[in-house]
């Protein structure tokens, strides 16, 4: 960030390239660490910085970049403000060199049709981060009709405005966001493919993680799915193991991780 933000939070120009280029050159591809080139959002960002940061994803096109996109109607009349000459919020990046398929965009609440049809010809990704969304009143992401364009999407918890790491009550608020949305209610697979398989197609690493098959690294989170009384109770009375795993999705916690397990090796007791 170089402006509209804290004295010491913000950078410069040439100092957040030579920075963000220094951490990249210093762990990004060591062991399992990938970098992410990260100018926070529009408004937040001048003209000189974006370009700086577009300049480096040009010399690294394999880092992913995320920033934020039309999260609030305030925050877009505010880049309209900022960026007159652009056609929408997106556009503010795509003229900055910042729109790529190896983009992530936080949030993408209220976009235009133009906007969803770019996001999709791209391949660009959407991180839909529900717990946010509610917690600050932003709005209620069409996430299946985001998906039905072919726009790829992931879960996020971002808890800098949310109110949860868990992707167990993300999962629970993307369900609740599409009801809200008087769309259909997701299917509790639907809910765990956006949630792992899904998240790993967004971020790039999809041949590597987020699904159970040979050759991928062993990430695993098993669950308990009688964690709770009341869980037990609801999933003793399931017909199928999705009746039996939604009950988990939408009460369950922390008592639900029965182990962990991170690259074949077992983390937890």
């Amino acid at each position: 960030m170089d402006r509209n933000a804290p004295d010491g939070l913000t950078d410069t120009p040439q100092r957040a390239y030579d920075e963000s280029k220094a951490l990249l050159n210093t762990w990004h591809g060591v062991d399992r660490l990938s970098y992410v080139i990260t100018p926070r959002f529009a408004p937040t960002s001048t003209s000189d910085q974006m370009h700086a940061l577009a300049a480096l994803w040009a010399e690294q096109p394999d880092c992913l970049m995320q920033t934020h996109l039309s999260e609030q109607p305030q925050e877009i009349a505010w880049v309209h403000d900022l960026f007159p000459d652009a056609r929408d919020y997106l556009d503010v990046y795509e003229q900055h060199g910042l729109l790529g398929e190896r983009g992530l965009y936080g949030h993408s609440i209220h976009l235009t049709d133009r906007e969803i049809s770019s996001l999709a010809d791209t391949q660009a990704a959407i991180t839909h981060c529900p717990t946010s969304n509610t917690f600050i009143g932003s709005g209620l992401c069409d996430v299946p009709g985001l998906a039905a364009r072919g726009v790829p999407v992931g879960l996020g918890t971002d808890t800098g405005g949310g109110s949860s790491f868990s992707m167990l009550r993300t999962m629970a608020a993307t369900y609740e966001i599409a009801m809200l949305r008087g769309q259909h209610a997701l299917h509790p697979l639907q809910l765990l493919w956006s949630a792992t398989a899904g998240g790993a197609r967004a971020l790039h690493v999809g041949d590597k993680i987020g699904t159970l098959a040979p050759g991928y690294d062993g990430d695993l989170v098993v669950l308990n799915l009688s964690s709770t009384p009341a869980i037990t109770q609801r999933a003793a009375r399931a017909d199928s193991i999705w009746e039996a795993v939604f009950p988990t999705i939408m009460m369950g916690d922390d008592r639900a991780t029965r182990d962990v397990w991170v690259a074949g090796q077992k983390v937890t007791q």
